[in-house]
C-alpha cells in the first residue's frame, strides 16, 4: 500500500470512530437537558485542570499537562500576556510543574503559551496564510480524537488563512490542495472560534536558524467555542498546536 492510500485508510478509519463517538455521545445523552449538559461539562473541564494529567499512547507520554494554574487575564495582562511555565525533574527523571499557568478568558476558553514564537504578531488590515499542527483530545472522552502532528500527515498540515481585522481575528481551513485533518474530519472550513484565541499574542513566523521556535499554545476549548461536533455534544477538547507561517 502506498503512502497516499496509507493516510487515506487512516483518515477514513479515524473519521468513522469520531462518528462513532459523536453518535455513542448523543445516544447517552438524548434525554439530558441542554443545562445538564454544560454541568456535565464544566465538572469535565474542572477535573481536567485540577489532575495531574498526561495524554498517553502505549504507555507513552504524549502531552504532559500536569496541574493546571488558572489565571485571570488581568493577571494576564499585568505580566504581559505571558502565562508562566516553571518546572524540575524530580529523582526519577520526571518532569514535575512548579508553575503551570492557563489564562481563562470570558468566554471560557483557557490558554497557556508556550512559545511565543519567532516573527512578529499579525498586523491589523493584514492576513497570513499559516501552517497548524496540531493534537485534539476528547476530555469527556479521554482520549485523541483527531491530530496532524503524526507522520501520516506529514505532507497534508492544516493550512489556515487568518485575518486581523483591527482586532477581530478571523480565518478560514485552506482547501486548495484537499485540506488537512481538520477539515477532512469535521468537513467544515470554519476554524473553532477557540483557536483564533492565541493571534492576538503569538508571533507568526518561520524557523530560519537553528535556536528559532516557531508559536505553541495549548488550549482548552468548551463547546461553545469548539467545532461542531463539540457544539452539538457539548464536549470540551483540549488541543496543542503549533503555528508556523508558510513561505510566501
Amino acid at each position: 500500500m502506498n503512502l497516499k492510500s496509507h493516510k487515506s485508510l487512516v483518515l477514513l478509519l479515524l473519521a468513522g470512530a469520531v462518528a462513532v463517538v459523536g453518535i455513542v455521545v448523543s445516544a447517552c445523552s438524548k434525554d439530558e437537558t441542554y443545562a445538564e449538559k454544560k454541568e456535565k461539562e464544566r465538572d469535565a473541564i474542572s477535573s481536567f485542570i485540577h489532575q495531574d494529567k498526561a495524554i498517553m499512547i502505549d504507555g507513552d507520554t504524549v502531552v504532559y499537562i500536569g496541574n493546571i494554574d488558572v489565571i485571570t487575564e488581568e493577571e494576564f495582562d499585568a505580566q504581559d500576556s505571558i502565562t508562566q511555565i516553571k518546572y524540575h525533574y524530580d529523582a526519577r527523571g520526571r518532569m514535575v510543574y512548579d508553575r503551570n499557568e492557563y489564562v481563562l478568558f470570558g468566554n471560557g476558553v483557557y490558554m497557556q503559551i508556550v512559545r511565543p514564537g519567532v516573527g512578529e504578531k499579525l498586523e491589523p488590515g493584514k492576513s497570513k496564510r499559516v501552517i497548524a499542527r496540531y493534537l485534539e483530545y476528547n476530555i469527556m472522552g479521554d482520549s485523541i480524537q483527531t491530530r496532524n502532528d503524526v507522520l501520516y500527515f506529514l505532507t497534508t498540515p492544516d493550512i489556515i488563512d487568518v485575518s486581523n481585522n483591527y482586532g477581530t481575528f478571523t480565518a478560514s481551513f485552506n482547501t486548495s490542495d484537499g485540506g488537512g485533518a481538520m477539515y477532512r474530519f469535521y468537513n467544515a472550513t470554519s476554524v473553532p472560534a477557540g483557536w483564533l484565541m492565541p493571534f492576538k499574542y503569538i508571533h507568526l513566523g518561520r524557523q530560519l536558524k537553528a535556536d528559532d521556535e516557531i508559536s505553541k499554545v495549548r488550549l482548552i476549548v468548551p463547546h461553545s467555542q469548539g467545532h461542531s461536533q463539540a457544539n452539538q455534544n457539548v464536549q470540551p477538547f483540549f488541543y496543542q498546536i503549533t503555528f508556523q507561517q508558510m513561505r510566501d
